[in-house]
């Protein structure tokens, strides 16, 4: 079967985004839990992958939950410590890609902000060929008005395009629509899979 572009999520796929950890290892897995149980901070989260304002949606929500205030804000004001480390073998198969000529998308719920501070920290963010970030899009997956408008911009016959993501919502959706998907479990799950593909070799995508 023919692949003619890789289209890459980033939450942990290439950047490990694990907030429960980064809590619990800040006030404890006990406060953790109490906080996550009274706030939806997800959902909130969500608000900002759709083009909120970070710092504003972030802090109303520290305001608006007075005996979390100081932890909430630390979504905010901690945010690059939530999001790492780098997953580093998939970074090497995205610049594997690359490197053999194959068009490699990013396909993302991140926020314009957060987007922003990562960028800088991570410079693989950068090499992709395109890139759809539902903050400047204004809608998250898996609502299909994102697939379809990725689709749309790029060209690319949909049965063509092979996408890795680490929530099964994410991937029934691309799914649904004819993409090859891969749901995200591991990086070498993930390089096994490009190398089915004949994308790489196992020696490039290790």
């Amino acid at each position: 079967m023919t692949i003619n572009a890789v289209i890459f999520d980033i939450g942990n796929v290439l950047i490990e985004w694990q907030p429960e950890r980064f809590f619990d290892a800040k006030v404890g897995a006990a406060r953790r839990r109490e906080m996550f149980a009274a706030i939806d901070l997800h959902g909130i989260n969500d608000e900002v992958d759709r083009g909120a304002n970070f710092r504003d949606t972030i802090y109303a929500a520290a305001d608006a939950n007075p005996d979390f205030r100081t932890e909430v804000r630390m979504w905010h004001d901690h945010w690059i410590e939530m999001a790492a480390p780098a997953i580093e073998q998939s970074v090497r198969v995205l610049r594997g890609l690359r490197a053999k000529g194959m068009p490699v998308f990013a396909l993302t719920n991140f926020g314009i902000q957060t987007f922003d501070i990562a960028e800088p920290v991570y410079p693989f963010l950068a090499e992709f060929d395109r890139r759809y970030i539902s903050g400047h899009m204004g809608v998250i997956k898996p609502d299909v008005e994102i697939y379809e408008r990725l689709e749309d911009d790029c060209g690319v016959d949909p049965t063509t395009l092979l996408f890795t993501d680490d929530r099964i919502d994410n991937i029934n959706a691309a799914a649904a629509r004819g993409w090859h998907t891969h749901l995200f479990e591991t990086p070498q799950g993930w390089a096994d899979c490009v190398v089915s593909h004949g994308l790489l070799t196992a020696k490039e995508a290790r």
